[in-house]
């Protein structure tokens, strides 16, 4: 097996009001050697806002502000602003963030010119129910994982809750001339290509893409560790080989859940067709600072960067604090391309 080293904890939870409960699911941006670090930070009685910290190469922190860039203010994410993902896009930073009111789960997007002042430009994933949904679903023929997950929603939030989108972020750069935005509903993640993010945010966009939700699908839920649900880790990273992707995988289990770390490879031109991904976790929760946390058994892998040849990945662990892993990046390209060919 590929060699993954664990390089220990890099951020925990501070007694800064807005992040004295937990830290967690970092995204990053990479300027030489410089990484500008944004996170989810939690206060006490869960409630999220986007924290900050730079770091001079990958694991080491020269600073940490003390107050978060991104709070909650509408009224789609009145209970928080959770699990950010930045891109660096034409000329300018996209921030995806989970919105969350204490109910629905949707994805907001923000934008800004140089990394310190965002700008929320609203909702671009569907604002519709599940029941609105339902008959879209069945128009797209997709499994019945995802009326479980519906019927799952609708008892825990009650009947009139959205359809939840989370994990979300653009590639780098255009598709084919599109842009491609990655999504994830239940249980799969979900690939939309549009000419301009605007398109998002109308809710004819949406329902046209529902009725036909199975040609969407960027990669499903389908090996050992991921049976209940997969998605989104950090932005892909574009190599000779492919795109390659990390996400995360939930394996469910009687006594709960399990979050695991994967890679997968992905065509250049045709993101939905995968060359290669593995069929066991790349690394997962094994430390007890990943094992026991707000919540247990996490790695839940959300930024990566590049040094000498080497990825290190960004996670959250245990759902309570900011840990980092790392591997030799043509040993893991090389890796997926000899033993890990999708059937």
């Amino acid at each position: 097996m590929i060699e993954v080293k664990k390089e220990g904890i890099l951020l925990e939870a501070t007694d800064n009001e807005f992040e004295n409960q937990a830290v967690l699911n970092p995204t990053t941006i990479q300027v030489g050697n410089e990484v500008h670090l944004f996170y989810r930070a939690v206060k006490q009685v869960n409630y999220s806002s986007i924290g900050y910290a730079k770091l001079d190469g990958p694991l080491t922190v020269v600073e940490r502000s003390a107050t978060p860039v991104l709070v909650p203010s509408t009224e789609h994410d009145s209970h928080g602003v959770e699990d950010p993902r930045v891109i660096e896009f034409e000329g300018r930073y996209y921030m995806f963030y989970t919105a969350y009111d204490g109910k629905n789960a949707l994805i907001g997007m923000a934008t800004s010119d140089d990394l310190k002042t965002w700008k929320k430009e609203g909702i671009v994933s569907p604002r519709m129910t599940y029941h609105e949904a339902e008959e879209y679903f069945q128009e797209a023929g997709v499994k019945e994982a995802y009326f479980l997950f519906e019927a799952f929603l609708q008892h825990r939030s009650g009947p009139e809750v959205l359809i939840w989108d989370k994990d979300a972020y653009i590639f780098p750069e255009r598709i084919n001339g599109k842009i491609a935005f990655v999504h994830r509903i239940l249980p799969d993640m979900q690939i939309a290509y549009v000419d301009e993010m605007s398109q998002l945010m109308g809710p004819e966009f949406w329902i046209d893409y529902l009725k036909h939700l199975d040609d969407h699908v960027l990669m499903e839920n389908k090996y050992w560790y991921e049976t209940r649900n997969i998605g989104g880790g950090g932005p892909p990273i574009k190599t000779d080989k492919g795109w390659l992707v990390i996400y995360h995988a939930v394996k469910s289990r009687n006594s709960g859940k399990t979050y695991s770390a994967a890679a997968a490879l992905l065509d250049l031109e045709n993101p939905q067709k995968v060359i290669a991904r593995m069929k066991d976790p790349l690394f997962q929760p094994e430390l007890p600072w990943e094992l026991t946390g707000d919540v247990n058994n996490v790695v839940f892998p959300t930024g990566n960067t590049i040094f000498d040849g080497r990825l290190y990945m960004y996670y959250g662990a245990a759902d309570s604090r900011i840990a980092v892993s790392s591997v030799d990046l043509d040993d893991l390209l090389n890796d997926l391309l000899t033993n890990w060919r999708h059937e």
